[in-house]
């Protein structure tokens, strides 16, 4: 059965925006740069390649290993915050 404490609504709250703000960082990464602006970005280079296929190929990846850590380090403060934290064994 659901909670109907204030505190657990807010904790869900924060969480969907936390979820919310990295996974419109993943969508721009992964289709807006990635696929729908590469032809634009392709006119700058980066290493010598062009900026479209390095984020498509190798920058898109780089993100997504920042959003699982910022993930991981945002819940763990969230967790704190609102006093939710797993307990260790």
């Amino acid at each position: 059965m659901a909670s109907s404490k204030p505190s657990h609504h807010r904790y869900w709250r924060a969480n969907l925006l936390v979820l919310g703000g990295l996974l419109a960082v993943w969508f721009l990464f992964s289709c807006v740069l990635s696929i729908f602006l590469v032809d634009w970005l392709n006119q700058f280079k980066l290493g010598g390649f062009p900026l479209g296929f390095w984020i498509a190929q190798q920058g898109a990846i780089y993100v997504f290993i920042i959003l699982i850590v910022a993930y991981v380090l945002v819940m763990k403060k969230l967790d704190r915050k609102f006093d939710v934290e797993e307990e260790r064994e």
